[in-house]
């Protein structure tokens, strides 16, 4: 049966038809819909973990067992995932395991652009690049047939438009695969320096193999057409290279990209004219055809960042852009992104922006929305947890300068599961007096609404033990917490200034669901008239101060011909904070 997926379902597919029992992840994008599609599967476990490395250690433990397992992330979760994937190198597979890695060239929803082929290079990992989702299907099911022969892991890299592009595939049915039977083995999983250093041997010998079995790999192959072109390129740049070449030039298409077939490379670049070599971020396959002697245009003539799509390709080789239909620039309008009417982070960033004399450490998530206006609200933000501990080190630089200002560190509930824990801990532990407040709006939602250990179910939709924010907060050390409706800017004021006045480390938890999440039944018990009622502007109160505006709502807008400020029905949800923002009274509820 053929089908149209995009890569993301394409990758859960192959895993499906591999027989691989296990899976885990933390929601990223682009890679978030891999393990979202993967849990549709009765026949694999799959889950969602705290953060990646948890992710990694668990899909190591699957495959050290016996069982055929996946982790999947986005580019800046193998940063997080390095620490045990760069030993599991060095030990090699029971199950077969794939590593997915999601990059994100142009950083549409990353805060860095890092190109990850340098960790298979780097961990010594063999590496796939799929094209399309037809390949994503059959380099996965490649994958794990390959990683148990030659006793490795492997990393299957794929880029945002790979992933969320729609090919079509073939299905075919899943292969049940034993579970391979587990032996006490210490020589080979347990990782003493004495252990360690054999197996690193064991590993460079592994690598000489890969590279003669990449040579002849199906994935590696030369397209030969006109030879005055010759273009070298891997992923989706293949396709762009097709789309602005077509048959005017030839083409070595790289699937398998570590190791890099060093033979058919040199004996493709003997056969053209010219090589182009076209990749996104980084000079990873032009470095290694230099290496080889052979002489190439890469980034000299192609940019080292963004997306290489068959525009900006065109414009490098032909030194002019494609023609477009003109039009009067000065007629577009800039919107800024938002928070979405009714968000539970409005109430609290309005009245936080107003504080003088404070650094907001921010982190990753749609709270980050908060650094523009009309909130002005945050200072910095680098990594997802990084919030506390940045905020940590700034305070207690503050504290030795002496300028008396204070540090508010603000995160998400799953990003506080993920590593904010840790920089908490660290937080208490190094008796810091940071304001640290904790997002809790009952989901992971900048990803699009994942569980989390604060949601009470797992990946699968299984009830589970929910842990709350506030209990592990107590644990670890914390005396001062507060639990605060957002929407009520009384009581954040009121915690606000409570933790602002001590000298020791304190927690608020803003707690109230997104707006846009589908209410569970915990959601409906706990938190009354969950967004059931609407608010409108009366205009005969309405003075057009647009002190309402401020808040950022965007179901509000502004009449310059009447003056007044209205509400968009369809938009507006209820959460009351414009009422607050309203000195006039001016700003009602439907009756």
């Amino acid at each position: 049966m053929k089908k149209l997926m995009t890569g993301d379902e394409a990758i859960a597919r192959g895993a499906y038809e591999a027989g691989v029992s296990y899976a885990s992840a933390y929601p990223g994008t682009p890679s978030t819909e891999i393990l979202e599609n993967l849990s549709a599967y009765q026949e694999i476990y799959a889950e969602w973990a705290p953060n990646e490395k948890v992710a990694m250690e668990s899909a190591i433990g699957a495959s050290v067992a016996g069982l055929r397992s996946m982790v999947s992330m986005k580019h800046v979760g193998m940063n997080v995932a390095a620490d045990p994937m760069f030993t599991w190198a060095y030990m090699g597979v029971n199950g077969g395991n794939v590593i997915v890695t999601a990059d994100e060239p142009g950083m549409f929803s990353s805060q860095n652009e890092q190109d990850n082929r340098n960790y298979a290079k780097s961990a010594k990992i063999a590496m796939l690049e799929p094209s399309d989702s037809q390949e994503c299907i059959d380099m996965v099911k490649a994958a794990y047939e390959l990683g148990e022969k030659f006793d490795t892991p492997f990393i299957i890299r794929m880029t945002t438009r790979v992933c969320h592009s729609k090919s079509i595939v073939e299905l075919k049915d899943r292969t049940e695969i034993a579970p391979k039977t587990w032996e006490k083995n210490p020589a080979k999983y347990v990782c003493l320096p004495a252990i360690a250093r054999k197996l690193r041997v064991n590993l460079q010998e592994r690598l000489k193999k890969l590279a003669e079995f990449t040579e002849t790999c199906s994935f590696n192959r030369m397209e030969m057409g006109d030879t005055s072109i010759g273009v070298i390129a891997s992923g989706i740049c293949y396709y762009y290279a097709k789309e602005v070449f077509g048959e005017n030039a030839s083409y070595l298409k790289l699937g398998m990209t570590n190791p890099l077939p060093a033979n058919m490379i040199r004996n493709f670049c003997s056969k053209v004219d010219k090589v182009y070599i076209l990749e996104e971020n980084d000079p990873y396959i032009e470095e290694f055809v230099k290496q080889q002697g052979c002489a190439c245009i890469g980034k000299d003539l192609f940019p080292s960042y963004g997306e290489l799509t068959p525009d900006v390709i065109r414009a490098c080789v032909t030194g002019k852009a494609e023609e477009t239909i003109e039009f009067d620039k000065t007629k577009l309008i800039n919107r800024a992104p938002t928070f979405c009417a009714g968000c539970p982070h409005r109430g609290l960033f309005y009245r936080l922006g107003k504080r003088k004399d404070i650094m907001i450490s921010g982190d990753i998530g749609c709270y980050t929305l908060a650094a523009g206006k009309p909130y002005n609200a945050m200072d910095s933000t680098v990594c997802m947890g990084a919030s506390i501990s940045i905020g940590h080190g700034a305070q207690r630089a503050f504290n030795a300068i002496g300028n008396g200002r204070r540090v508010v560190t603000v995160l998400g509930d799953s990003t506080f599961f993920h590593t904010g824990v840790n920089s908490l801990i660290n937080t208490v532990y190094n008796k810091s007096n940071t304001v640290n407040i904790i997002l809790d709006n009952r989901i992971t939602g900048m990803t699009g609404h994942q569980e989390n250990p604060g949601t009470g179910y797992t990946a699968k939709g299984e009830e589970t033990t929910l842990i709350k924010i506030e209990d592990l907060v107590r644990a670890i050390g914390v005396k001062h917490v507060y639990v605060v409706n957002p929407n009520h800017l009384d009581e954040v004021d009121e915690a606000l200034d409570r933790c602002l006045a001590l000298d020791e480390p304190s927690v608020i938890i803003t707690r109230w669901p997104c707006v846009l999440k589908k209410f569970s039944k915990e959601d409906k018990a706990e938190f009354d008239k969950l967004f059931s009622t609407k608010n409108k502007v009366d205009p005969e109160k309405c003075i057009g101060c647009k002190l309402c505006l401020k808040a950022g709502c965007p179901a509000m807008s502004y009449n310059k011909d009447t003056k007044k400020v209205s509400i968009h029905r369809a938009q507006c949800v209820g959460c009351d904070v414009c009422t607050q923002v309203c000195k006039k009274g001016a700003i009602v509820k439907e009756d």
